[in-house]
């Protein structure tokens, strides 16, 4: 069996510890597939924003990322988007409203490459950035938004995702890696979709790509990849589409079978 050309990871929950960090095992390990001249690409839900202090990971002159769902595709060493897929507001606004009628007090935000805007009502869960704007959502849709969050902190999390699944239909790609939280991206923007396309460009077919994915939006990456794995602490989604079982996230198993599978040539 030939060694994989490529490695494709989520980050939280997969690749990085419970504090959201890259353990030194981890980083050791992929720094040695990568002197291989292995690419690793990360792909994660995280926005661009979120990115800078890891880039460093997969960097080196050949770095890409994929970002946002697979909304953008990211040249790591010129800091500039190679893809940017976006739901201009003229889509956006009846889906929001369908969102809204579907389930009363949701409240949104939106991710765009020009920066975080979102609604007063709605709770950002992070540190938001100091150049984020709030306002009316009319007013703050003023370009495509790679990825729209909805929120609604009291309603049962599994009953808010069916709501919104079925408002959004087929306008959109709704999915999510937290409770009361939705993220709907641009329609049929998947990671899944934004990899094979990579792959496409760089000249990489399906059974040279290697993955790794915890959670349902990693889903359809996992299902492409010709070999994929779910992390020990991944969603039942994630380990039913995926062909193999890797150590869990807080147990370094990402740089664990990656170790094992390119263990001749880089011990």
């Amino acid at each position: 069996m030939s060694l994989p050309r490529l490695v494709a990871t989520d980050l939280d929950g997969t690749l990085l510890d419970d504090d959201g960090r890259i353990t030194e095992r981890t980083a050791d390990v992929l720094r040695r597939v990568q002197e291989q001249g292995v690419r690793v690409v990360i792909v994660t839900a995280r926005p661009l924003r979120w990115m800078d202090e890891l880039w460093e990971l997969v960097g080196g002159g050949r770095g890409i990322g994929i970002v946002s769902n697979g909304a953008i595709t990211y040249d790591i060493d010129r800091r500039e988007p190679i893809d940017v897929h976006g739901i201009p507001a003229t889509d956006g606004l009846p889906m929001v409203a369908a969102i809204r009628k579907a389930a009363p007090g949701t409240t949104f935000a939106l991710e765009c490459l020009g920066g975080f805007r979102h609604e007063p009502d709605y709770v950002e869960l992070h540190p938001s950035p100091p150049d984020v704007r709030v306002g009316d959502l009319a007013g703050l849709w003023d370009e495509p938004a790679v990825k729209v969050l909805a929120e609604h902190l009291t309603l049962d999390p599994d009953d808010f995702r069916a709501r919104v699944v079925d408002a959004v239909g087929e306008r959109a790609t709704p999915t999510w890696t937290t409770d009361h939280l939705m993220e709907v991206s641009a329609r049929g923007v998947t990671k899944g979709g934004a990899l094979a396309e990579l792959c496409r460009r760089l000249g990489v077919a399906p059974e040279e790509v290697v993955a790794f994915g915890d959670m349902p939006n990693d889903v359809p990456m996992l299902r492409w990849a010709g070999t994929s794995y779910a992390v020990a602490n991944a969603h039942p989604d994630v380990v039913a589409a995926a062909g193999h079982r890797a150590p869990a996230n807080s147990e370094d198993g990402v740089a664990a079978v990656l170790a094992g599978i390119f263990a001749a040539v880089i011990e």
